[in-house]
């Protein structure tokens, strides 16, 4: 199993929401985060998974990670609940880590449950000033990101949302790069 973190954050301040709401919206980012995703294991939190169109996203199973032991998921085949991260430490399918904020902290911030694999996508513009309420930062996952990771390929600038690849320092290539690469890359 390969763990990614995939995220688009804002570069100046590592914002990845305000509020509820994601600052902008950029049709190809949702793009290629759909087509590095499809048919894979993604692991959400909670407000994470209900902020998806319709609780779902088409050919995906999705993990949802709460604290709430009786909470319903909108597809029970293909949704699951987990109340411990631990249920994917033995976690046979490569897994993508898809936020919120808390999510990415928990999974980021122990180096035994770190991502193999990190997509670092960067919104360059400045943040729309239509959306009010507590800005979401994921500053702590980017720490750990330049202190445990390099970056490898050739950073791809599509919208103005710039998108690296990072993978831990002390880890063999996984098999699943050359999928992000090819994603990442068509447009």
């Amino acid at each position: 199993m390969t763990k990614i973190a995939i995220w688009c954050r804002h570069t100046n301040d590592n914002i990845i929401g305000i509020g509820p709401n994601i600052p902008w919206h950029v049709s190809s980012d949702f793009k290629r985060f759909k087509r590095i995703t499809n048919g894979h294991h993604l692991v959400a939190g909670q407000t994470t998974y209900e902020s998806f169109p319709n609780r779902t996203l088409p050919n995906r199973k999705l993990h949802v990670l709460t604290f709430d032991k009786t909470y319903q998921v909108s597809d029970t085949e293909n949704h699951f609940v987990h109340t411990d991260y631990h249920d994917f430490d033995t976690f046979e399918n490569d897994l993508f880590i898809v936020g919120g904020a808390s999510i990415y902290k928990l999974f980021m911030t122990n180096i035994n449950t770190m991502p193999d694999v990190i997509i670092d996508s960067e919104y360059l513009p400045n943040l729309s000033s239509e959306f009010s309420g507590t800005p979401v930062d994921i500053t702590p996952c980017i720490n750990a990101m330049h202190a445990y990771y390099e970056r490898i390929g050739t950073p791809q600038k599509l919208d103005n949302i710039v998108t690296t690849v990072w993978v831990k320092k002390d880890i063999q290539t996984p098999d699943i790069l050359e999928h992000i690469f090819n994603a990442i890359h068509q447009q």
